[in-house]
């Protein structure tokens, strides 16, 4: 079960960095809960949005595909306990290098992301 559950929330992941990687608005409804909410800071700036707010920023923005950025996105790690995860990712993008902690949980038969709460280091 271990590795159906894990094989599932790469893909899911997968979906969720393709998305804000090529801006693919499409991908990223697929995986957020519609009332995901994403906690983080930015360069020390408190940063607070709902799933629907963040996307429509990806929408109205150049991906980093059209920047012509490198792909540089990974999973860290993984931890699943039941119907629920976490994934903490490095998402280098846009001159920053943000790392995730993305909370995810199994609906139905979709694992979701119900949280992200991220921060950007120095590399």
């Amino acid at each position: 079960m271990y590795d159906t559950h894990s094989n599932e929330i790469k893909n899911a992941i997968f979906n969720y960095f393709n998305g804000i990687y090529t801006g693919n608005i499409t991908q990223l409804e697929e995986v957020f809960h519609s009332e995901a909410l994403l906690f983080g800071d930015i360069n020390g700036v408190p940063y607070f949005k709902t799933a629907a707010v963040y996307i429509n920023g990806v929408k109205s923005r150049k991906s980093p595909k059209e920047l012509g950025e490198d792909f540089k996105m990974k999973i860290l790690s993984i931890e699943i306990l039941g119907r629920n995860a976490i994934v903490k990712a490095q998402v280098p993008m846009l001159g920053y290098n943000y790392f995730d902690f993305l909370s995810l949980t199994k609906i139905n038969k979709d694992w979701k992301i119900v949280n992200k709460t991220f921060t950007h280091l120095d590399r």
